[in-house]
């Protein structure tokens, strides 16, 4: 089939490179000529693991291109892909300027029957307005289809090629058979492609980062009560996981949820409800708890010192989750500005998303080559992000390196009698303070 990906952040990228994959001609639009001439050279914008392979064989092959020309690839292509930004608004709300600007401008271009795809997550009733817009110029048919995405930053090669379900919303016969045509290749196990009305499978994709974040947020609260009361939360983890009604992901606790899609999405549902008269209490409370548990660990951090003010703090892990470059909404960020306004000086070091955020602070913070670096002469250490490489650092090395023997762990990475065993001052979430020995 011949596709046009229009938007070449994350999902775009993500998607054009996969459907490549599968024999597809994909031809990826963006406005940003310098980024298509870097990414028709070879070169991957994002960091996303095992995308770079999939990419270079498919440019190779003469199968996925770039272009800054939205004429050109709309009319060489029967399948058009819409992956474009749709940023919260200030009142949470979101922004839907880009896709409804691209719906205008295809309206006035195509020339003959085309399946348009809303793949951003947009609010319901999204669909209509795009086919409207589309509409206002069109002189042939089209149809409007809503394919939410359910990529795991970090595993998104592995989640578009392995889908749990592929979602379809469209009320056309006609367009179901091309989306069906198109994704057999990736549902040959069995898994489920759901073919629903638009409204719905734009709710879909709100509703289950809802739900998840939800069921973060839970469990945060869960390990907050925990410090109070002395109980242990892997242990409340593992009672409650076990179950296969909860199951086990997603009750790992830590301090919040970051990313591109769990904040926004909230904001958003919530933020469409109360524009239908429905107001979601609950994901009103997931928001102000999560934002609240982005500076727990510093909370712990004031608690035990008190005044920060001229201390040194190695911080590992920038990036709002390990396996990507993504910075957005970060805990690590909220940390940051919370340190530097106590007059703190940070040391920080992450595999991936140091550039990133050395664009946000310049010099304010440090950025060092590698995790020990980071802890050279700080005064303790704080961890915001579950990198692989920090599960098993050199306790000797970091005994040597630290001021004192002090780390605050905002995703319980250590064992909490490991921690007594090797003398150190260790705080986590949702466990027992272990004091230096």
């Amino acid at each position: 089939m011949n596709i046009a990906v229009v938007g070449t952040g994350y999902v775009g990228l993500v998607t054009g490179t996969c459907f490549a994959d599968t024999g597809n001609n994909v031809i990826c639009v963006d406005i940003d000529a310098e980024k298509v001439k870097r990414m028709q050279a070879g070169e991957v914008p994002i960091y996303e693991p095992y995308l770079d392979t999939v990419f270079e064989r498919n440019i190779r092959q003469n199968r996925l291109t770039f272009t800054t020309d939205l004429e050109d690839a709309v009319s060489k292509s029967t399948i058009i892909f819409l992956a474009l930004p749709t940023p919260p608004g200030e009142d949470g709300s979101a922004d839907l300027s880009y896709v409804l600007g691209v719906a205008e401008e295809l309206g006035k271009i195509i020339t003959d029957y085309k399946v348009i795809i809303d793949k951003s997550t947009v609010p319901v009733g999204t669909a209509e307005k795009v086919t409207a817009k589309i509409a206002e110029n069109a002189k042939v048919d089209f149809d409007v289809v809503s394919n939410p995405e359910f990529l795991r930053e970090g595993f998104a090669v592995e989640d578009f090629m392995k889908p749990d379900r592929v979602v379809i919303g469209t009320s056309s016969e006609r367009a179901a058979e091309v989306m069906k045509d198109l994704y057999k290749p990736f549902v040959r196990q069995g898994n489920p492609l759901i073919v629903m009305d638009e409204k719905s499978a734009e709710l879909t994709k709100y509703a289950a980062n809802s739900f998840l974040a939800t069921k973060i947020t839970f469990m945060n609260e869960v390990a907050n009560f925990c410090e109070l009361v002395g109980a242990d939360v892997d242990m409340v983890r593992a009672g409650i996981g076990t179950d296969t009604r909860i199951g086990k992901r997603f009750l790992f606790p830590g301090i919040g949820y970051g990313g591109s899609c769990f904040p926004k999405d909230v904001q958003a549902l919530a933020k469409s409800g109360k524009e239908s008269g429905y107001h979601f209490e609950i994901l009103d409370s997931v928001l102000r708890v999560n934002n609240r548990q982005k500076l727990s660990l510093i909370e712990k951090v004031k608690r035990h010192y008190g005044d920060l003010n001229g201390k040194t703090f190695a911080l590992w892990g920038l990036a709002f989750k390990p396996d990507t470059d993504d910075i957005r909404e970060a805990p690590a960020l909220y940390m940051i500005d919370e340190l530097l306004d106590a007059g703190a000086k940070i040391k920080s070091f992450d595999p991936e998303a140091m550039e990133n955020v050395k664009g946000l602070y310049g010099d304010k913070i440090s950025f060092e080559e590698n995790m020990y670096d980071a802890v050279q002469g700080a005064d303790a250490l704080l961890i915001a992000t579950e990198w692989s490489v920090f599960r098993n650092p050199d306790f000797e090395k970091l005994a040597e390196l630290l001021k004192e023997k002090r780390i605050f762990d905002g995703r319980n990475l250590f064992e909490t009698e490991r921690m007594k065993s090797l003398g150190f001052h260790y705080e986590s979430i949702g466990r027992e303070i272990v004091k230096a020995g």
